[in-house]
């Protein structure tokens, strides 16, 4: 697999990433989204650059948007058939991942731009890793405002950073 990287004098170069490229991105990856999500350019180092490209495989992003219906089911949004995972089935049988609870009346309010961030993931063409990096600490962040009432991030400023972000 090969990205562009910025060289020492500020170019961007072609550069074939190393397996200890990807593994790092794999264990770093928290730290890599939020750095992604914050802005940070893929093509800074190679750990960015290769957590850039799994970010914005079609297979993470259909994933990513698989578990964005799945919390809008139970606030009240019709159910997309789903076909479970590859992982899912293989190492938890039919039943699926666990799940967190989440903050229903919140996700409720936001049904709309949370579906709309499904669709935008699974939309042909690549996206910019930003917006799957913001989406991918929403989920991730058990203390943010998908899950906790008393968090005090703002949901719809959230979904509207990240629909900018993949639409941009």
């Amino acid at each position: 697999m090969q990205v562009l990287l910025d060289d020492d004098l500020g170019r961007l170069t072609l550069r074939r990433l190393s397996p200890w490229d990807q593994l790092l991105a794999h264990c770093l990856a928290a730290r890599l989204d939020r750095d992604l999500a914050d802005g940070a350019r893929p093509e800074s180092s190679a750990p960015l650059a290769a957590r850039a490209m799994q970010l914005t495989s079609m297979a993470f992003r259909r994933e990513l948007a698989a578990s964005l219906r799945r919390i809008l089911v139970p606030s009240g949004r019709p159910r997309v058939p789903m076909q479970p995972s590859l992982s899912a089935v293989r190492t938890r049988g039919l039943a699926g991942p666990p799940r967190v609870p989440v903050y229903r009346p919140r996700i409720s309010e936001f049904t709309p731009g949370l579906a709309g961030l499904a669709d935008d993931l699974v939309a042909s063409g690549p996206v910019p890793a930003q917006g799957v990096a913001i989406v991918t600490r929403l989920l991730a962040d058990g203390t943010g405002p998908c899950y906790r009432k008393t968090s005090r991030d703002d949901l719809g400023a959230i979904i509207e950073r990240a629909s900018d972000a993949l639409n941009g």
